[in-house]
């Protein structure tokens, strides 16, 4: 049986949570501190926090949302954006985080990668990559969240993002990113069987279906998902009025641009679907204190 781990992703700007399409016009949804209790209890087996404008800024805002999170989620906690040197991990690490994801500055400064796993192990060093498609079995790493070409082939920077030091690559697609039409299994595929490393899907899931077939047809590794756990548990706490937002509950109630299109779920819900398929779930629940 092959064992994945389910991923939850909390694009966080300012403090807090957003979500777009694309990786372009967010919305603010809601404190990190609403979801990631409830994603921790549901049983993610990780949590992904990505600084979504740290790279404008040329620095990561999130030490002391992880920070906080760390004192009482037990799990794998994985920050991305604005890593821009070994001393900027550094912070992160001691701030609470397992891991960093880096995109911007690997490619800027691929030697970043291996000072990086040399310092603290490649377990800790998350190759992110935001691809486009340019093209039939053609894709061009992004940066910047998105924001700015760089000419650079995705294929061949995940053999080097390998060969470097990294001990997980992230594959967002963002021609997917946020449109619940499912994740861009041919790309994934074709990164999960060229390295040896770990490889995370990420972008597009609409329902538990996308996140099967990734995983059998993709060869994922681990899926990371955002909007079918967040919408799900926003309509939850809106119910219940919960929910206190200004400006976002009418957008959420209406069904916002692509509501039609995802299918909620929860992480409970979505571990069962999985195990029908003889497809486990790793069940990670570190004990730090």
């Amino acid at each position: 049986m092959k064992s994945v781990r389910i991923i939850a992703r909390l694009d966080i700007k300012g403090p807090n949570v957003v979500k777009g399409i694309h990786l372009e016009g967010l919305r603010v949804l809601g404190r990190p501190e609403l979801f990631a209790p409830k994603y921790y209890e549901d049983g993610a087996d990780e949590l992904l926090y990505m600084d979504t404008v740290a790279s404008l800024y040329g620095r990561n805002n999130l030490a002391d949302i992880v920070s906080r999170a760390a004192e009482n989620l037990y799990i794998p906690l994985t920050v991305g954006g604005g890593i821009r040197s070994v001393e900027d991990i550094r912070s992160l690490l001691r701030a609470g985080a397992d891991k960093v994801a880096i995109n911007t500055a690997a490619i800027n400064n691929p030697n970043l990668v291996t000072e990086g796993a040399r310092a603290f192990g490649s377990q800790c060093i998350v190759v992110s990559i935001e691809a486009k498609h340019r093209g039939p079995g053609k894709y061009e790493c992004l940066t910047d969240n998105g924001r700015e070409k760089t000419g650079v082939d995705v294929f061949e920077w995940v053999k080097r993002a390998a060969d470097l030091g990294a001990g997980e690559i992230l594959i967002t697609s963002i021609d997917r990113e946020g449109t619940g039409k499912g994740y861009d299994v041919e790309l994934t595929r074709t990164v999960s069987d060229m390295v040896d490393i770990p490889v995370i899907a990420c972008g597009g899931a609409g329902d538990a279906d996308h996140v099967r077939e990734v995983i059998q047809e993709g060869h994922a590794d681990a899926v990371c998902a955002a909007s079918i756990f967040h919408y799900g548990m926003l309509d939850y706490m809106v119910t219940r009025g919960e929910y206190k937002e200004e400006g976002n509950i009418s957008f959420l109630r209406s069904g916002g641009h692509t509501r039609k299109l995802i299918k909620p779920v929860s992480i409970p819900y979505l571990k069962k679907y999985l195990s029908g398929f003889g497809i486990g779930i790793r069940m990670l629940r570190e004990n730090k204190g």
